[in-house]
């Protein structure tokens, strides 16, 4: 059948997608500053003291978190590697180019910046009480491939 990849042909896509993995830089993902960082005036004012402004209008008002910080446009994207689509329960470190793959799509499709984490974690109760707790850090966490 020529529609049946050869096993030559599976070898080259496995290589070319490793490749993309590794290639220029490992992952999917990096951080970059919203915020010029070219003196010390633009440091004094995204951290110490100016940063102090920003942590007391937060403190006095929780919901101008979205005005100053990234809160509002940050996605977590969280799994513990047990259901992965396909490949099934491979744990949180190996599903890491999945998790990596997804917070792309939210970037690319929607301009919504997302951390992936992933969590050695089996336990649906306690990988609960971890997620909650990372609630003040994200506008929403995206669960996946949890089982």
């Amino acid at each position: 059948m020529a529609d049946t990849p050869t096993d030559a042909h599976k070898e080259t896509l496995r290589q070319a997608a490793l490749a993309y993995h590794r290639h220029p830089k490992p992952g999917k993902l990096e951080i970059r500053a919203t915020k010029p960082m070219a003196n010390g005036r633009d440091l004094a004012r995204a951290y110490s003291p100016g940063v102090a402004e920003a942590c007391i209008e937060i403190k006095d008002n929780p919901a101008t978190a979205q005005d100053y910080t990234a809160r509002g446009n940050l996605v977590a994207v969280v799994t513990n590697g047990s259901a992965v689509l396909g490949l099934g329960n491979i744990g949180a470190l190996a599903s890491k180019p999945v998790m990596e793959g997804k917070a792309v799509l939210f970037k690319k499709f929607a301009n919504i910046d997302c951390f992936d984490i992933e969590l050695n974690e089996p336990d649906p109760e306690k990988l609960a009480d971890i997620v909650c707790a990372l609630e003040p850090t994200f506008g929403a966490i995206n669960l996946e491939d949890i089982k």
